[in-house]
């Protein structure tokens, strides 16, 4: 069993992508042994109607993946009615989770607001993934820079949230020290020879989840690197599946 929690539909805004229709995207997860995906909404990162960008991933997931593709909504507290984007969320589309974009929504993760929604999520029981990175730097469009999102603050704030369940994706040379104690992170942007393995090691086998950021990266680059890790069964087994399926029990 494999889930992967960092996939994501529609059409990336800066040059096509292959698997970004979502029949093609769920015939690929499927052949290659995934089981469920957590899926956002490329539409998120751009659009300002957040709440027809959350009903249209909806009703994707639903149209082609029902049962597999997990709608992952997402609420930007920096604009007028977010908290009415987030109900939608859980009692509309019956979401369960939200995948977040501080950087391309502009707010940092010591904002007030952002501290709310993230207590207004953990009352309603919602995952939150807070992707850190989208790109490398080095390759994004002139006329859209977009920095990776500072995580320091998130130590603090999730820890007077002790009912939060919180998702780091797309990181890449993390400190340990720099994560909050109860988070998970993805393996997406973790590179090099064995980094997987290494990154387990570092983080604990219980905190690391399998997340490939397709369509944007390769699937089977997300596969390769714990294929090559080499890691002891229980601990692929804990990563591929176990741990996020105790993230967000069936």
């Amino acid at each position: 069993m494999i889930i992967d929690v960092n996939v994501t539909l529609s059409r990336w805004p800066f040059r096509r992508l292959p698997f970004d229709d979502p029949a093609a995207l769920v015939s690929k997860l499927r052949s290659s042994g995934v089981s469920e995906a957590w899926a956002a909404s490329f539409d998120a990162l751009l659009h300002k109607d957040l709440a027809a960008s959350n009903t249209r991933l909806a009703a994707d997931c639903e149209r082609y993946g029902p049962g597999f593709l997990l709608p992952f909504g997402t609420v930007n507290p920096k604009s007028p009615d977010w908290q009415e984007d987030l109900r939608r969320c859980y009692e509309q589309h019956r979401m369960r989770g939200l995948r977040l974009y501080p950087n391309y929504h502009q707010y940092t993760l010591d904002d007030p607001s952002f501290a709310e929604l993230l207590s207004l999520a953990a009352r309603r029981g919602l995952l939150v993934q807070i992707a850190l990175a989208m790109e490398d730097e080095r390759t994004q469009h002139p006329l859209l820079r977009v920095p990776p999102v500072n995580p320091a603050p998130l130590a603090q704030i999730a820890s007077a949230m002790p009912g939060l369940r919180l998702v780091i994706l797309n990181h890449n040379r993390l400190a340990p020290a720099a994560i909050p104690a109860a988070a998970s992170l993805d393996i997406a942007m973790v590179e090099g020879v064995g980094g997987v393995g290494r990154f387990v090691a570092s983080f604990s086998s219980s905190r690391v989840l399998f997340g490939s950021h397709f369509p944007f990266f390769l699937l089977e680059s997300a596969l390769l690197k714990v294929r090559e890790s080499a890691l002891p069964a229980a601990q692929e087994n804990d990563l591929l599946a176990s741990n996020a399926r105790r993230l967000l029990p069936l």
